[in-house]
């Protein structure tokens, strides 16, 4: 059982995963598991016995990936201001925010493991990103959020349609709000608009393919 404290948590990724360069992302280096580290071969049942969620922050996913070589591209769109990175899990796209010269970054997401993630792959590029645990979802949008990222937040129909409430009630409010996504089976692609479609390269042990094909959205009034 791994104990439950930050210190803890930051040995097992250390110890479990690889510095690499996400492919579609290059600029950037993450603290990733591979084919050659343990954590990609054991079980859900395996990860449950030491007390360790699905390590969603251990990989570069799709739709992070694509937001993140977005952003990159264009830095206007967060130079200077101040952002979120929901559900963050490994923090590819806020620490893509803060290379690109955001003002502020603050990377959420529920995942213990996902603050001293973040931090390390913050620390790796040089680069400082807070973090919060709070469920962002329990309150309204932060009127202080100028940008909200989301990469791959439609795993599930339930979490999708509360999600994408959410995301719109901050772009009400005047926050733009930009969601990467590799075409999820809960993805709602009406009312959106595609910014951009990338041939994003990524695993079969991941995805169901080795290259996915991957959008980044705006939500209405965007663009």
């Amino acid at each position: 059982m791994i104990p439950p404290t930050p210190q803890a948590r930051r040995a097992f990724i250390l110890a479990n995963t690889r510095l690499e360069r996400p492919p579609h992302a290059p600029e950037l280096v993450l603290h990733l598991a591979s084919e050659i580290t343990p954590i990609w071969q054991m079980t859900e049942e395996a990860l449950s016995e030491i007390g360790l969620p699905p390590p969603f922050w251990a990989f570069a996913w799709a739709g992070g990936q694509a937001l993140a070589r977005y952003i990159l591209d264009h830095p206007q769109l967060v130079a200077g201001k101040r952002v979120i990175d929901f559900a963050a899990g490994s923090g590819i796209v806020g620490v893509a925010a803060k290379r690109a010269g955001a003002a502020r970054v603050l990377a959420a997401d529920i995942d213990p493991f996902c603050g001293p993630a973040v931090a390390l792959n913050a620390e790796a590029n040089g680069v400082e990103v807070e973090f919060t645990d709070r469920d962002l979802l329990e309150a309204p949008p932060p009127v202080s959020a100028e940008v909200i990222l989301a990469g791959d937040i439609c795993y599930e129909k339930p979490l999708a349609e509360r999600v994408m409430a959410w995301l719109k009630t901050a772009r009400c409010g005047g926050t733009t709000v930009l969601i990467g996504d590799p075409g999820r089976s809960y993805f709602p692609r009406q009312g959106l608009t595609r910014l951009v479609e990338y041939q994003v390269p990524t695993t079969r042990e991941l995805e169901d393919m080795e290259v996915k094909k991957t959008a980044v959205w705006s939500l209405p009034g965007q663009g």
